[in-house]
Order: structure tokens, then sequence, then C-alpha cells
């Protein structure tokens, strides 16, 4: 898969390469992204050179994930935030992101999960998108629902962070959220007359 960039209102998304390797290092740095993500704790330079050089690339190349960096326009040395949408099997996508701790509260990570969400269903045949965050992480938590998600649960020790398995949130976003047609067909459960 080539890397593409989108657009929205205020942003460009688009991959991150070695020309963006000291912006991602200095914003892994904020102790927010270290706590609430999996990215590496103490996050050193060497972690930014493998992303934006390796990880980034080999994502893009074999399909497996798409990676953005969130940039404002006309200042695209300026990071806004970083997304990912890993392929986690057929038509079943995850959605993971973070922002600067300088551009948090502006919505531009909304829009940006707006934006890609809606190309994960039209370009790669995604026909669910899921989000999962460690409880507690009511900012990300707060994005997702903004962007349309529905919470579905808690899962038990589902997420690793730095070697420590911890419950997550779960939520989901479907095609037919955003009002798009799914690849396959989708039957929902009935609910269970109560008696």
């Amino acid at each position: 898969m080539e890397p593409v960039t989108l657009t929205t209102a205020r942003l460009i998304l688009r991959t991150v390469g070695a020309a963006d390797t000291d912006a991602v290092y200095a914003a892994a740095q904020d102790p927010d992204i270290q706590r609430w993500t999996t990215v590496p704790s103490p996050y050193l330079y060497e972690h930014a050179h493998s992303f934006t050089r390796q990880q980034v690339p080999d994502g893009w190349a074999d399909g497996s994930m798409a990676t953005f960096g969130l940039f404002l326009p006309g200042q695209d040395g300026d990071l806004v935030g970083m997304l990912g949408v890993t392929m986690r099997s057929l038509g079943q996508a995850e959605i993971g992101f973070w922002a600067t701790k300088e551009h948090r509260g502006n919505g531009y990570t909304t829009e940006a999960v707006r934006a890609a969400s809606r190309w994960s269903f039209t370009h790669l045949a995604v026909d669910r998108l899921e989000w999962r965050a460690e409880v507690g992480n009511t900012a990300s938590r707060a994005v997702a629902e903004r962007s349309g998600f529905t919470v579905e649960g808690v899962l038990r020790s589902a997420v690793n962070n730095n070697g420590v398995r911890r419950d997550c949130w779960v939520g989901s976003l479907l095609p037919s959220d955003l009002e798009l047609a799914s690849t396959a067909p989708y039957l929902p459960a009935r609910a269970e007359p109560a008696g």
C-alpha cells in the first residue's frame, strides 16, 4: 500500500519519515503520552529513529498499518499528533492516536479520527474499526465518543503497557455509523425480550 495524505478543514494527515524524527522524539517525551500509550518508556531517540525510518514505512509497504502524522497546514514541521490504523483481521482494524501537549483541547484529534475512519471504511474495506484505551484514559475515550465510537465495555488484562497488563475500554465504529455501506452484510443480534 502506498502512503496517502488526507486533509481536513484544519489538518494535513500524512506519513512521517526521517525528517520528522526530531518532532516525534520531542513529542513522545511527554509523560502523559508515555503513561497512556504503548510507546516505550523512557522514549529514546533510537525509538523515534526506528519508528520514522522503519516501522512506519514497513507498515505502509506491507499494508499492516497506516500511520499518519497530524500537521497544521503551512506549518509542516509542527506536529499536532499521531494516528495509526492497524489491520487486525479481515475487515477489522484498530485505531490509536495521541496529541502533543500544546495542541490538546482544540478538537484536532477528533477531526483526524473522523477523517481516518472514513478513509478506512472507503479505502481499506474495513467493516469494524475498533478503539481501545486503558481504563482511566478519559481524554482518549472523549475523542473516541466525539468521533462516533460506541463504547462496548471493559476487556480485562487486554493491554500490555510497558510490561504491565491492564484493563482497557473497547469501542467500535461501523460504516453504517457514518452512513456508509459495509463490504460484507451485517446482521446485528436482536434484543432479548424482557421477561
